[in-house]
């Protein structure tokens, strides 16, 4: 069972290094083919179809590419499809939520101080509120309002809003970010998956059968496209949020996650103006560090959870686990000595204001909930605690080892 846990976290290590190589590749080809959209001059030798053209040079050689309005007269040989960045990001980005915040539910998906739910509820509705996005997203953009644009993005937004106040209400604020970023990425993957790629499997299919492919396909795709660039960057900040305690472990995690969806729109509003005219409204930059400034104070207007309140709180089955396991009362004692000066709710150590990613490490609900986490960095390594700050010998690490060895083998 105890090496099982190290095998889990390495399994857990090769799934993300693959949903953030896949991911790099389905981002970097978005924002590479707005802006060639966006840059694109009229065609020069007028050809039939051409709609735009572009110079570019990279890497030493010179590149000439062109765009057809709809399609070609035919349809060529050799065709490059951009999909399997698109689902290879999701797929591993699921198996990735299921590894941390499904199977390690108890430390990292549910905060007993927010919602007393059953592991299995909080599973559900994890996994349930992905697919509700995508279908109140999918019927606006069907409606009518998928003429107006701006108005269908206004409406997205406020649907983000509500699902990350909503996510707060439930998960820790760790997992409610990174949920909330989750149901952005359904949405953008489902656009490929649903949309995009069968509008674009429409075209090809008149184009091979003789038929002059319908515009209309062509613009569908066009607009989901334009929704999930724009979606892009705060997605990116949600997926990496688990970094920032100042962005998750506030009361106001919620607002500050709807507040970086606006910095997103204005920074790529800024970049897409710019490659479509040659220059940028300078008045997105204004924006988006009021924007950043009312984020950094919203993380700091926030009381949280005090030590008393922490320490007066019932163990949950999963910390009483780790807690009645023999040799916790040495684990716990070592674990503060070296741990709590810095991993506080007020750290004593000088110039540190908040707890290192959000983790406390002084009552024995605290220790005994982030066991897993102890021992991997400062049990079975010596990532923790940094070696400028405290000389932890074996021996302290060898007792974190033994207790959590007796937890997982009980």
């Amino acid at each position: 069972m105890f090496e099982l846990a190290i095998i889990w976290d390495w399994i857990a290590f090769a799934v993300r290094w693959l949903h953030v190589v896949t991911a790099m590749a389905w981002i970097g080809a978005s924002f590479y083919f707005i802006a060639l959209d966006l840059g694109l001059r009229p065609s020069s030798d007028r050809r039939k179809g051409v709609s735009g053209e572009e110079w570019q040079v990279h890497g030493g050689g010179f590149y000439f590419v062109q765009k057809y309005n709809i399609a070609p007269p035919r349809m060529p040989d050799d065709v490059i499809w951009f999909k399997w960045e698109s689902y290879t990001t999701w797929l591993s980005g699921a198996a990735l939520l299921m590894i941390v915040y499904w199977m390690g539910g108890e430390l990292f998906l549910l905060d007993p101080t927010k919602a007393d739910i059953a592991l299995w509820q909080g599973i559900l509705i994890s996994g349930g509120s992905l697919t509700i996005g995508w279908i109140i997203y999918d019927f606006l953009c069907k409606s009518k309002l998928g003429e107006t644009p701006t108005l269908l993005m206004l409406l997205l937004f406020v649907m983000l809003v509500v699902m990350s106040w909503g996510y707060n209400q439930i998960f820790t604020g760790r997992a409610a970010l990174l949920h909330l970023g989750a149901f952005t990425a359904t949405i953008m993957t489902a656009n490929v998956f649903f949309i995009i790629m069968p509008n674009q499997r429409i075209v090809v299919k008149d184009l091979k059968e003789g038929r002059t492919p319908d515009a209309k396909y062509g613009r569908i795709a066009k607009l989901r496209s334009t929704h999930n660039n724009y979606l892009t960057l705060p997605v990116i900040f949600l997926m990496l949020s688990n970094h920032y305690p100042l962005a998750f472990g506030t009361d106001f995690a919620w607002i500050i996650a709807s507040l970086v969806f606006l910095t997103g729109v204005t920074i790529r509003h800024y970049f897409n103006t710019l490659h479509k005219t040659g220059k940028g409204p300078n008045w997105t930059w204004a924006v988006t560090v009021i924007l950043f400034i009312i984020i950094a104070w919203l993380s700091t207007a926030s009381t949280g959870e005090t030590y008393e309140e922490a320490e007066a709180r019932d163990l949950t089955p999963y910390e009483q686990q780790f807690a009645s396991a023999e040799g916790f009362e040495d684990a716990y004692d070592t674990i503060v000595g070296n741990c709590s000066m810095c991993h506080a709710r007020e750290p004593s150590w000088d110039g540190l204001r908040w707890a290192p990613k959000g983790v406390f490490l002084e009552t024995e609900s605290d220790v005994a909930r982030h066991a897993d986490q102890v021992l991997l960095h400062a049990g079975l390594s010596r990532a923790m605690p940094p070696p400028n700050a405290i000389d932890m010998d074996d021996e302290a690490r060898d007792t974190i080892v033994a207790w959590v060895r007796a937890a997982k083998d009980n």
